[in-house]
């Protein structure tokens, strides 16, 4: 039987929920960022925290927050190179 996914400190759901490559229209392809994900990413790479200062902020482990760092930069990385409309759901566990 899976552990039940801890809760996880989000401080603010994020302004923009789609992204929209030029060329694509509503209804394409998309990835979707999940909010812990889109938390992960804000913290680290756009305030600049350490691994652990982002997992204090959020209130999970360090291993937590470098798993999902890991899945929204692979997710980021696809929606740039393949064109996919990239889009943040409410979610965040699945």
């Amino acid at each position: 039987m899976a552990r039940p996914v801890k809760c996880r400190r989000v401080c603010a759901m994020p302004e923009f929920r789609e992204f929209i490559p030029a060329g694509r229209m509503l209804g394409d392809e998309y990835i979707e960022l999940r909010v812990d994900e889109y938390e992960a990413i804000r913290l680290i790479d756009y305030l600049g925290l350490s691994q652990e200062e982002a997992a204090a902020g959020m209130e999970v482990s360090r291993a937590t927050i470098q798993n999902m760092y890991e899945a929204a930069r692979k997710k980021l990385a696809a929606a740039l190179v393949e064109g996919c409309l990239l889009y943040t759901s409410d979610a965040a566990d699945d």
